[in-house]
């Protein structure tokens, strides 16, 4: 059996981890580190909002939703009352009018919808079509099922199995590893990221006008890992990867294989810092003056270093593709 095969299986199978398990129980995400993460996509949000017609209903929708915990988090950060956000715009009379925006929520899994999940979170098993608004891909790509491939003894590229090797790479896979990952040398693996570009080309094709954005750990082609990067996670701790369900499997992203004109792929780090959100400690004279101020703020700065740190979550790639807008933040 492939990887592919086997790894769609052991994830997304009757019995397999995104099923029956919960996943922030077995690793921890940006979403779940801090609060901080979702005020960053809540700005985002409110961007894009701001570059479409008052009227227009803004859908966020999340791919890969786990069990709602980012959806959960973002619903208060948006200025909503009933469903609807008000907005205050002056007039060229002088006088103040109220416009309503109305939100929607949208989370994609395979999973059931989680019990006691907020009413106003539509739960689906696909991205709708026709969408408006934002479409996120947090940590969503790297549990895509791909295959691998090894460089045998005498030079050749061939699919490995759960077994061991298979037969020779051909055909679109081929030509996928000789653009985005050649290997040559015995021993040699790369993951074949042709299914994360189709699942993600699939998804952005459904955003009539927003923003898609994908978020993972990945590498470049200058970066690529030679042993691959195939790995597990169970009960909060790197594992060897097993295909029985009782692991999740995740590899990185060639996340610049992802990447179409127009589009801007950066680290969470500077889009953290273009936010105003850059980890640097309160001013020490705070705390004598304000305590519990500082207190908050150091709080918030601790938060903010682990989200960009460069060893850690700031690495994570962010791939920014617009459609009928044009963030002003943006490179």
């Amino acid at each position: 059996m492939t990887i592919k095969a086997a790894m769609a299986g052991a994830l997304y199978g009757p019995d397999g981890f995104f099923i029956r398990e919960r996943p922030a129980d077995h690793f921890r995400t940006s979403a779940l580190a801090s609060p901080l993460f979702a005020q960053a996509i809540a700005t985002l949000i409110h961007s894009v909002a701001g570059l479409l017609p008052p009227t227009t209903p803004v859908t966020v929708v999340d791919v890969g939703a786990g069990r709602g915990e980012l959806l959960t988090a973002l619903l208060p950060l948006i200025r909503v009352d009933q469903g609807k956000t008000r907005r205050i715009s002056d007039t060229p009379d002088g006088e103040s009018s109220l416009d309503q925006r109305e939100f929607r929520w949208v989370g994609v899994e395979v999973g059931r919808r989680p019990e006691g999940l907020d009413e106003r979170i539509a739960w689906v098993a696909d991205v709708p079509v026709g969408v408006t608004g934002v479409l996120l891909g947090c940590e969503w790509l790297d549990n895509v099922p791909l295959d691998l491939a090894e460089v045998d003894g005498f030079g050749t590229v061939r699919y490995r199995t759960v077994d061991g090797m298979g037969a020779p790479v051909r055909g679109d896979d081929a030509d996928w590893l000789a653009r985005w990952w050649p290997i040559s040398e015995p021993g040699e693996v790369a993951e074949i990221g042709l299914s994360r570009d189709l699942a993600w080309a699939d998804a952005v094709s459904r955003l009539d006008r927003g923003l898609a954005v994908a978020i993972d750990y990945g590498h470049r082609l200058a970066e690529r890992p030679w042993g691959g990067t195939l790995t597990g996670f169970r009960g909060g701790r790197e594992v060897e990867p097993r295909f029985d369900g009782s692991t999740d499997i995740t590899a990185h992203v060639a996340m610049d294989s992802l990447v179409r004109p127009g589009d801007e792929l950066i680290t969470q780090r500077e889009v953290f810092h273009r936010l105003g959100i850059t980890g640097a400690r309160p001013p020490i004279a705070l705390a004598s003056s304000e305590p519990l101020a500082y207190l908050r703020k150091l709080s918030a700065a601790s938060a903010a270093a682990e989200l960009t740190d460069p060893r850690g979550l700031g690495a994570h790639l962010w791939l920014l593709h617009q459609v009928g807008i044009q963030l002003g933040w943006a490179a």
